[in-house]
């Protein structure tokens, strides 16, 4: 089955103390959206849209060194994670099949994950399927929830989450496999009527359900899937997860 990759990798590294996108920063000396293109690649993934944002000269000059192609697209303006993927609609048009959306600041997002992942996805037959993974501290992260059979009902943000929904361990990971045609039938519909403006990429997955589409959640072996870094001492962490379990760009 046909299957594309769009990476987003518009986000800047201002905490990071870098003048260049956060992806770009490095972990065992390899920029962390490295890690995640060769991820994709080692799963069997070519084709690649890369959104790029903040420093995009940067991005550009980054996939100059790539010994494999890849298409970018330019997010001019930062509003949200569905906004992103709107600037790859020609992309996603052009690779009809299934898409895997993943955050490129995202290091140790592995290509198991990436493979199973899709193997749940489209034996399940999918029009969505979240990467998730269950962690010691869910603080932060949007929560997985489930029905009673095991199906996604609903990814619940940190702050929208009441009592019973904050304490559930299983979280989204940022990492998404979507049926394309479905995904583009839904995109232009995302809104951003919420208080930051921005259009977020789970509202696709509110929209799929609320047309009856099926929907699932694939839960990672490694909770370090959801890992990333927002400063240089994140950073330094990721360096020492890395070297503790062998972890190689």
């Amino acid at each position: 089955m046909n299957k594309c990759a769009v990476i987003l990798a518009g986000g800047e590294g201002k905490r990071m103390k870098m003048n260049k996108p956060k992806p770009l920063a490095e972990v065992l000396g390899e920029p962390m959206l490295k890690w995640v293109l060769n991820s994709v690649r080692k799963s069997g993934i070519d084709k690649i849209c890369i959104v790029k944002g903040f420093g995009k000269e940067y991005i550009d000059e980054f996939a100059e060194t790539l010994d494999f192609p890849v298409e970018t697209v330019f997010q001019a303006e930062r509003l949200g994670t569905g906004h992103a993927v709107m600037q790859a609609k020609n992309f996603l048009s052009e690779n009809k099949g299934s898409v895997v959306i993943l955050n490129g600041d995202a290091p140790f997002m592995d290509s198991e994950t990436i493979k199973d992942s899709f193997e749940f996805h489209t034996s399940c037959k999918n029009a969505a399927t979240v990467i998730s993974a269950k962690v010691d501290d869910p603080t932060g992260y949007g929560r997985i929830v489930r029905d009673s059979e095991g199906n996604l009902e609903a990814i619940v943000e940190h702050k929208d989450a009441d009592e019973k929904t904050a304490a559930i361990n299983e979280v989204n990971s940022g990492g998404y496999w979507f049926d394309t045609e479905k995904l583009l039938s839904v995109l232009d519909e995302i809104k951003s009527d919420n208080a930051a403006n921005e259009y977020y990429l789970p509202d696709a997955i509110k929209l799929l359900f609320k047309k009856n589409d099926k929907l699932g959640a694939f839960t990672a072996k490694s909770s370090d899937t959801v890992l990333g870094a927002n400063d240089r001492e994140q950073l330094k962490e990721l360096e020492q997860i890395a070297v503790k379990k062998g972890y190689r760009c």
